[in-house]
């Protein structure tokens, strides 16, 4: 395995830019495996060396994996004149000039949509979440405008696994969606995927409406595609309206439940397993 740069791979970190480095390494004890350092290019092998920072080791991560749970009214893109994005909500030691170049979103999600995003540096990984080859499901908690009757259920749940069409939207052209499996949300469902999440501003909106924010149907969508504003138009093909839409799973990678609209973790080992077990099986 090629060697990194020490500067390239303590601003990777979040140690600040090469000059932040520079300073750094004058002025602390940066030590590689016991060895104190002041060359910037000094090389790293990812594998085996060990780094300290005034004898405090240091993570050394080859790639950075980040799940956040998305709040409305952010857009999907690193930068955007009009409107707070994504990468607003990164603390600024995810966003040094190492990380604006490599850290991307894996996907995206509409603006007014919350839930499950996935930034990372490890553009391989991405390539292979977001190819057509890899019928990844994506699971969406979706609260309709209209109640359904048991009826109306069973109709929808039909239209989807036989593949819906799907008319225009916007400039895209209308299409037939692959099939798709629903399922309707219990009240515990609902409690779930609606405590941290911004719905009380949906509550607001339809308050003169006839919608019951303490009576609805809400349904959990799997699609394998994401073709532009699918979701919603999937129901509304079907005679109803998303009015709230949460992303809740990637496959096997879940959402968790205890991130607040906006906040963020690092994925652990588990949960990428859960991301590379795809890439095993392609």
């Amino acid at each position: 395995m090629a060697k990194q740069r020490l500067d390239k791979l303590l601003s990777h970190e979040g140690f600040g830019s090469r000059k932040d480095i520079k300073k750094l390494l004058r002025n602390s004890k940066v030590t590689v495996n016991g060895t104190r350092i002041s060359d910037p290019s000094f090389g790293i092998d990812f594998e085996n060396d060990s780094i300290a920072i005034d004898d405090k080791e240091i993570s050394i991560h080859k790639h950075i994996y980040l799940m956040m749970n998305k709040i409305m009214h952010t857009v999907s893109t690193n930068k955007d004149g009009e409107h707070q994005t994504v990468f607003d909500l990164l603390a600024d030691d995810m966003r040094t000039p190492y990380l604006e170049d490599k850290l991307h979103l894996v996907g995206r999600l509409d603006m007014d949509t919350e839930g499950l995003l996935i930034f990372t540096t490890d553009g391989e990984l991405t390539h292979r979440l977001i190819s057509p080859k890899s019928h990844i499901g994506k699971t969406y908690f979706c609260v309709l405008e209209h109640k359904e009757t048991d009826e109306r259920k069973k109709e929808i749940e039909k239209l989807f696994a036989e593949g819906i069409e799907v008319g225009p939207d916007d400039n895209e052209a209308g299409f037939k969606c692959e099939p798709a499996d629903v399922k309707w949300a219990t009240k515990s469902q609902i409690k779930e995927y609606t405590e941290n999440s911004s719905i009380q501003e949906i509550y607001n909106k339809l308050e003169s409406k006839s919608f019951n924010k303490d009576d609805y149907t809400a349904a959990l969508l799997t699609i394998h595609e994401g073709k532009y504003h699918q979701v919603k138009r999937m129901f509304a093909a079907a005679g109803n309206k998303v009015v709230f839409l949460k992303r809740i799973s990637i496959g096997k990678l879940e959402l968790d439940k205890a991130l607040k609209p906006g906040e963020y973790v690092f994925l652990d080992d588990e949960s990428l397993e859960k991301l590379n077990w795809f890439i095993l099986s392609l």
